[in-house]
């Protein structure tokens, strides 16, 4: 399929799926009704052509997909006779398109809060975000995760029933919920981006798709709120993070740490996008952690050599995300930050108020960051021992492989006993 197509329907997903549970409730049957619409389409647009009313062509035959659904059962179990009877007939022959204006920014934003609503797992709010909002396969989420079409289609259904036995609202949460829910919202297209930057497991460092498809789920999500300012934020970090991704791995496939990356491979367009975008938010007023972090990104990416970078200026963003978020892996970079500011021996101490954490004491992130500190603490032998420790707990393929070249190299310089 061409990808400008293929564009079309992922940003029309969404808006389908949404017009059909705003109508007729049963989630679980709109969103299989909505994947069987999107595919015929895919397999008959390239030949016929893209319709004058896409989004309307989509709904049409969703919904002709879902009634024959509803008839179905009726005809096996009798048990939407309720259904039929308090729905017009204009509503069983299905309009073209919705009648209302504006309604596909409601039901778009509605759809994503229901998708991440916190009685699903995190596990589950990802890849029902990815099937039904970003209009992905199981198959594709399934590959994207490293995991087999089965195990993510079981997820996917378990998510959908979870949603359909408890009753959970079609509707935009007011007031402080409506809040707590962007956050989640925004939590799991983090988590979506991060994995693909940084993928937890397997052969290959990151896994580009997934960074993709968070980018343009957040840019949408910008559209629906111009005005929420850590939305931008974390459209601002995610642009200015995966700006350096053409310099993170080298060509034998290992990963490029920050301070040998060449620069000049940096993606400069999204840089100055991020940059914007951040410098236009942090005025504003409260500042959120995604904003902080996009800071913290922005510093980074507007040196031209590690040395130099404005450590003082992360420092001091850090101090703030760790009053505004704390969490043990603000503590981590901090640590760094401090090291790079006060000296390894400062960056040091922090960390070792990590090794009590039960999240991190057994983190390989915890273990190679120590190892860093402790080589530029001249702690050679303390440094490899935590290097071998780090390549041993990571489930990541490059990663361990980076971990291993560290080794390699301080053995050199080890002197034995």
């Amino acid at each position: 399929m061409e990808p400008v197509l293929e564009g079309l329907l992922r940003e029309l997903a969404p808006q389908v799926l949404g017009t059909l549970v705003r109508r007729y409730g049963r989630f679980d049957a709109c969103e299989d009704a909505t994947q069987e619409a999107l595919i015929l389409a895919a397999q008959r647009w390239p030949k016929e052509g893209v319709p004058a009313n896409p989004r309307g062509w989509l709904v049409t035959v969703a919904v002709h997909r879902l009634l024959d659904e509803f008839r179905s059962e009726a005809a096996r179990r009798r048990r939407e006779e309720t259904v039929f009877a308090a729905t017009p007939q204009s509503e069983l022959l299905a309009r073209p398109a919705d009648a209302e204006p504006g309604v596909d920014r409601d039901d778009s934003l509605s759809l994503l809060f229901l998708c991440c609503h916190p009685a699903l797992s995190v596990p589950s709010q990802i890849a029902l975000t990815l099937r039904a909002v970003g209009g992905l396969t199981t198959a594709q989420i399934a590959a994207a995760f490293l995991v087999p079409e089965a195990t993510m289609a079981q997820r996917i259904s378990r998510a959908k029933q979870t949603i359909a036995g408890s009753n959970l609202p079609f509707a935009m949460p007011a007031g402080a919920e409506r809040a707590e829910r962007l956050r989640t919202v925004l939590h799991v297209l983090y988590l979506i981006f991060n994995e693909g930057y940084t993928a937890s497991s397997g052969p290959e460092l990151t896994a580009p798709h997934l960074s993709a498809e968070a980018i343009r789920l957040t840019r949408w999500l910008r559209g629906l709120l111009p005005d929420d300012a850590e939305v931008a934020g974390l459209l601002a970090l995610m642009l200015l993070t995966d700006a350096r991704r053409p310099a993170r791995i080298g060509p034998d496939g290992a990963l490029v740490p920050l301070d040998e990356q060449d620069r000049s491979r940096w993606d400069r367009q999204r840089i100055a996008e991020g940059i914007a975008l951040i410098s236009e938010v942090l005025p504003r007023g409260e500042v959120g952690p995604y904003q902080l972090q996009a800071a913290i990104a922005a510093v980074h990416d507007e040196a031209e050599t590690m040395e130099a970078t404005d450590w003082p200026q992360i420092l001091g963003l850090y101090d703030l995300l760790a009053a505004v978020a704390p969490n043990p892996m603000v503590t981590l970079n901090r640590a760094v930050a401090l090291a790079m500011v006060y000296g390894p021996a400062a960056g040091l101490e922090l960390l070792a108020a990590l090794e009590s954490d039960r999240r991190m004491a057994r983190h390989h992130r915890l273990f190679a960051t120590r190892a860093h500190l402790r080589e530029l603490a001249g702690d050679r032998k303390g440094a490899l021992a935590d290097f071998r420790e780090a390549a041993r707990r990571t489930t990541s393929l490059p990663e361990r492989r980076h971990l291993i070249a560290r080794v390699a190299r301080l053995e050199g310089t080890v002197t034995r006993p």
